[in-house]
Formats: structure tokens, C-alpha cells, sequence
């Protein structure tokens, strides 16, 4: 029997590698996409095609997870096996102005999803197992290094809605006996990332500074600390949890922190650019409540598990500067043939 494997948030950085990951293990996957009025689905370019074909193992469906019947209507469509939730308005200072619809989406939305899959499972008798995205950000303020023992401390919009998603799924798992896994990621960056998130904003930036596509780059806090990764290590990490014996809650994380700064260093260093001269604190981009360091202690999931991180982060600031030069070695190419480079992402943070 081939596996279904059914993906909220697919169109995004994880849910894309993901979605690479499951097809070459040989699932069917698929995957519930917001409507929208222009095309957002590239991430997955690489992997689709057309579902007429008979070889076709990709297929994706308009939903919402603040859409509770829709669903419930794609989950009896689909009739998966492992449901992967990594729906999110996952950008920490949006969350700052949009706390509501955070909170409708990373809170509410879980909980919408797991009593669809509760429902199912009982109406049905078929089972499926659940993994549920948590965030480092639940960490917030508590020392680091954290752990699953760590108490959390979240310091946004985001952060507390993803402490509530962790916790109706654990209530989901004890209550009724479901295999719900938490996944508590830290901050896993690639050259998918999105362009306002501050690592792909400063590969993206500093590769259009070197080119003279772009003259300054606006970041808030240069001290905040991350354990950065990079995401298709930590895609394999979600499946690992769904392929264990038994559910549990797991940190993923690489052990090192680095600085925003430090992240600068490197991105500069791989460019050839001294990133001192080209960029600019602007207090928009700060945060009211800030989280200044997140280490994460993985060591359950490296023992339990078998799981490491493949990429360091040098390797992976490498990774993300070479994709973002050649992005602007194509845009330089259209701008001196005439064409209007509009730059996107330079000035949120």
C-alpha cells in the first residue's frame, strides 16, 4: 500500500522540501493550498505535475486551516495517513500587528485540524498519525539551552499561539489516545526562505549591494541569538518523528547560536562585501518584546531518533549567498537589457 501523507502549509519553505523528501520515500502527497488570485506555488515547480498523468504522486487542494469543514472535506478526500501541519503566519514582528490573525491561524487552526482528525479517525477507524510544527520562539525568554524540559516563555503574538497549538496537541494525544507528535524546530533557513525573514533578507541584500542593485540594508536587532539549520535536514526530523513506535515531543536543533551579526559576517565575508558600510539599524524592525538568545539542547531526538543536522552553519550561509548571487547576476542581466528590477523585501524586517 503506498502511504498518503497529507501537508498543511505546503507551499511553503518546510512544506515544499518536505514534499520532496516524502515523494523520493515513495508517498503520495498531498498538500492544501490557500486560494489565491496570483500563482503561489512555485517552491513546488520542481516536483509537480499534472495529476492527468499517470505517474503523478503530487496533488494539491484549496483549503484553509481556518476553515474547519473545508478540512474536514479534504481530510475525507484524501483519506491520508500522516497529516503534517506546518500552516503558520509564521513571521514573529507581523505577529506584533496582526495578533489576531495569528492567533485565528496558529492556535485556532491546530486545534480546528485536530478535532477533524479526532472525528475522522472515530467516524472511520482509520488511523493517522499527526505532526504538529512547534516553534523555538514558545522558548522566548527562558535560558538557554532549551530542551523539552525547558519551561516555555513565549514574547510574541506568534510564540503564544504556537505554545497553545503544542498544547491542545499534547491534550489531543492524552485525551484520545492519538499518535501526535510536536516537533519544537529551531530557526531552519535555505535559499527557499522567504525574502522578510532576516537570513534570506541579508543573502538577498548583500548579493544585490556586491552587483549595485541595491544600495542599504535595513535590519533591527544585530545581538539576537538563533541555532540556525538548515530546513531540509529538519524536514527528515518530522518524518522521523511519525516513523517512531510511539508519539512524542522532540527539540530540533543544530547546538550552536550565532549572532545576527555574526550571520552578516559570514554572508559578507562569502560576497566579498564589508557589510558595515551597507547596512543600517532602523527601529521599525524591532520587536516590543525581543528574544535575545535560543540555543536548543537535541539531544532526545539524536538518541531516541537517530537524527543530526548534515549542514553547518557556515556551510549553510554558503549555501543561501551563492543562490542569492546568481538571482542577481539574472536580475543585473535584465536590468542592463532595459528591464525594471523591482527589489522586493528590502525594506521589512
Amino acid at each position: 500500500m503506498i502511504k498518503k501523507a497529507l501537508i498543511s502549509g505546503i507551499t511553503g519553505q518546510d512544506g515544499s522540501f518536505l514534499a520532496e523528501f516524502l515523494l523520493a520515500k515513495g508517498y503520495q502527497v498531498h498538500g492544501i493550498v490557500r486560494r489565491a488570485s496570483t500563482f503561489n506555488t512555485e517552491r513546488l515547480d520542481s516536483i509537480y505535475a499534472d495529476p492527468h498523468e499517470q505517474s503523478a504522486r503530487l496533488y494539491l487542494h484549496y483549503g484553509d486551516v481556518t476553515d474547519g469543514s473545508g478540512l474536514r472535506h479534504v481530510i475525507a478526500k484524501v483519506q491520508p495517513h500522516e497529516i503534517y501541519n506546518l500552516a503558520a503566519q509564521s513571521h514573529v514582528r507581523v505577529s506584533f500587528d496582526q495578533p489576531e490573525y495569528t492567533g485565528d491561524v496558529v492556535a485556532i487552526g491546530t486545534l480546528r485540524l485536530l478535532d477533524a482528525v479526532r472525528d475522522y479517525i472515530q467516524n472511520t477507524g482509520q488511523q493517522i498519525r499527526f505532526y504538529q510544527a512547534g516553534s523555538s520562539e514558545m522558548f522566548g525568554a527562558s535560558k538557554p539551552p532549551q530542551s523539552e524540559a525547558t519551561p516555555f516563555y513565549p514574547r510574541s503574538p506568534y510564540a503564544v499561539s504556537k505554545v497553545a497549538a503544542h498544547w491542545y496537541a499534547v491534550n489531543y494525544r492524552e485525551a484520545y489516545g492519538l499518535f501526535i507528535s510536536n516537533g519544537i524546530l529551531f530557526n531552519h533557513e535555505s535559499e527557499r526562505r522567504g525574502e522578510t525573514f532576516v537570513t534570506r533578507k541579508i543573502t538577498r541584500a548583500l548579493a544585490r549591494i556586491k552587483l549595485g542593485l541595491q544600495q542599504k540594508l535595513f535590519l533591527g536587532n544585530l545581538d539576537a541569538r538563533r541555532d540556525w539549520g538548515y530546513a531540509a535536514d529538519y524536514v527528515e526530523a518530522m518524518w522521523m518523528m511519525l516513523d517512531a513506535a510511539d508519539p512524542g515531543d522532540y527539540v530540533v536543533a543544530t547546538g550552536e547560536s550565532h549572532s545576527v551579526r555574526e550571520f552578516l559576517e559570514a554572508a559578507g565575508d562569502r560576497c566579498g562585501l564589508d557589510w558595515k558600510s551597507v547596512v543600517e539599524t532602523d527601529p521599525r524592525y524591532l520587536r516590543p518584546t525581543e528574544v535575545d538568545y535560543l540555543m536548543g539542547d537535541s539531544s532526545k531526538i539524536r538518541k531516541t531518533l537517530g537524527w543530526k543536522p548534515k549542514v553547518s552553519f557556515e556551510e549553510l550561509v554558503h549555501l543561501m549567498v551563492d543562490h542569492d548571487l546568481e538571482l542577481a547576476l539574472q536580475e543585473l542581466t535584465l536590468a542592463k537589457a532595459g528591464h525594471k528590477v523591482v527589489v522586493r523585501g528590502s525594506s521589512h524586517g
